[in-house]
Order: structure tokens, then sequence, then C-alpha cells
């Protein structure tokens, strides 16, 4: 696809209206259940981060091993450190989900980070975002764009 097309493409994807059907209800694919996918409102250029929880109901171990989205340019798998006083985001090359375990992927702690954003996050618009398993495989998800301070989930 070309650079036009996929910002053009880009650019419908986020002004869509985040459906409810999509946006807030847990996404199952195997053992794992994805909830509450989000994201906060930010511009054209900046950077973003996703969150949701990653629960697995099963008995065998799996970890999250990428993410890609239309949305930024790189996606990466990120952690917070402290270094002294300051607190700093790191990337980790995998997240594990341990069997019976939810994992949570919030502000300040593990997180999925949407670098160099295509477009615009717009609040009440939703992000299509592509999870890489590697038992579960590839999933499919929307983060809800809340607003550019939320701390957490609204619904």
């Amino acid at each position: 696809m070309s650079y036009l097309n996929r910002r053009a493409l880009g650019a419908l994807i986020l002004a869509l209206p985040a459906s409810a059907a999509l946006a807030h209800h847990d996404v199952t694919k195997g053992d794992l259940v994805i909830g509450h996918p989000w994201t906060r409102a930010a511009g054209a250029n900046a950077n973003g981060a996703g969150f949701l929880t990653l629960r697995n109901t099963g008995a065998a171990p799996d970890r999250l091993v990428s993410a890609a989205s239309p949305a930024a340019r790189v996606v990466e798998l990120h952690t917070h450190v402290r270094e002294g006083d300051v607190m700093r985001m790191r990337p980790v090359a995998d997240i594990p989900i341990p069997p019976g375990q939810t994992v949570h992927l919030r502000p300040g702690g593990l997180h999925i980070m949407l670098i160099g954003l295509t477009e615009p996050l717009r609040q009440g618009a939703s992000v299509p975002l592509t999870l890489r398993f590697e038992r579960a495989g590839e999933v499919q998800v929307s983060l809800s764009v809340e607003a550019a301070g939320a701390r957490g989930h609204a619904h």
C-alpha cells in the first residue's frame, strides 16, 4: 500500500467514532482475554500509549511479543523503571502472561508505545491495534481514545 493510501486509510480509521461493541468489551483468543483497550488523545507526530489488561485463563504461559498499528510509525512494548529519582520508559522484548494471571498495561507501568503518530488521536475515536502473542497468535483490538490526561479507562 502506498504511503498516501496508508495515510488516507489511517485518517479514515482514526476519524470513525469508537463503537461500543468494539471498544468497550473484552476480546478473547484461545486462553487469552484482552480487556478494556484504550489510549489517550494526542496530536499528530506526537507519541501515544496503549493500555489494556491481558488475562490468561489457560494452564500454559503466553507472551505478548509485539504490536503494530497504522496509527504510528513504530510500536514498541515498554515499561517504566526508576533511575534514582527519575522514572524512565524503556522498551522490553516481551510481556509474559503467566497462566491464571492478569497483566495490567497502564500508565506508569507496562504499556504499548505508539511512536510517531501518523494522525491525531481524537477523544471518542478508536485506534486499530494488532497484538502478536507467542501462543495465541495475532489478535485485533480497537483502542478507545480517552481524554488527553486520562489515568484509566472510563468504562
